[in-house]
């Protein structure tokens, strides 16, 4: 990843944090956002301090013209073009297993919607013009996207939505674009079970430099595939 630039949304928490720092140690330049700006410049201050390179953006991945001033600073230190784009960006309301869908507010389902789904949707469109030819554009899933999951709701509805986001680019753009489903990850959003995020940050940062193009694009590749490509 040697001086080129990747984009990190939901870079202040989780597997966005740890995928900007990995991103960082591997010798990229990394544009990260999130939604608070002091939070945003924890990140950068750590990644500089590491001896990374880091440039922070306060933006969320709900408005687009706050994901289209991202991209541009992004563009203008790539210079010639962004090769990596990690739509880390999600929230989750709620409690895993205790957010049936039929109890869920209005609010709740259109936040998710917006913000796991269309946050996708205009981080990828707006990134488009400004990547490389050989660009990866990588969004994190999960199962629930997949197979029902009692008490998740409308979260895993906007997973889902993700990655037919992701696919339907996938055919419709030229760089690659493919889901990462990391399995169960101990985060602020997901709970304090399951593999720690620097753990699976390499399976990130494999998908977005190793993985063959083909397998990647529209599809999804999960700890399984990173194991047998990497064992």
């Amino acid at each position: 990843m040697d001086d080129s630039t990747a984009v990190v949304t939901g870079a202040t928490s989780g597997i966005g944090r740890a995928v900007a720092a990995a991103c960082a140690d591997e010798g990229a330049h990394v544009v990260a956002c999130a939604r608070d700006a002091d939070e945003i410049a924890d990140v950068v201050a750590e990644i500089e301090a590491s001896g990374g390179t880091a440039t922070g953006v306060r933006a969320d991945v709900r408005d687009e013209f706050d994901v289209e001033r991202l991209v541009e600073t992004a563009a203008r230190v790539a210079g010639d073009g962004i090769e990596y784009v990690f739509a880390n960006a999600g929230v989750f309301h709620g409690s895993p297993g205790d957010e049936p869908i039929d109890a869920e507010s209005y609010s709740t389902y259109d936040d998710h919607l917006r913000t796991n789904g269309r946050g996708v949707f205009a981080t990828i469109k707006e990134a488009k013009p400004h990547l490389t030819d050989s660009a990866r554009v990588i969004v994190p899933t999960g199962s629930v996207a997949r197979d029902a999951k009692a008490g998740i709701g409308s979260y895993a509805v906007s997973k889902a939505t993700a990655e037919a986001v992701a696919r339907a680019f996938a055919v419709d753009i030229e760089q690659t674009v493919g889901c990462v489903d990391p399995g169960q990850v101990a985060t602020d959003l997901s709970g304090p079970d399951g593999r720690a995020p620097e753990d699976v940050a390499p399976l990130f940062l494999w998908a977005a430099t190793e993985a063959d193009p083909e397998e990647l694009d529209g599809a999804v590749l999960g700890l399984r595939e990173w194991k047998m490509a990497t064992r």
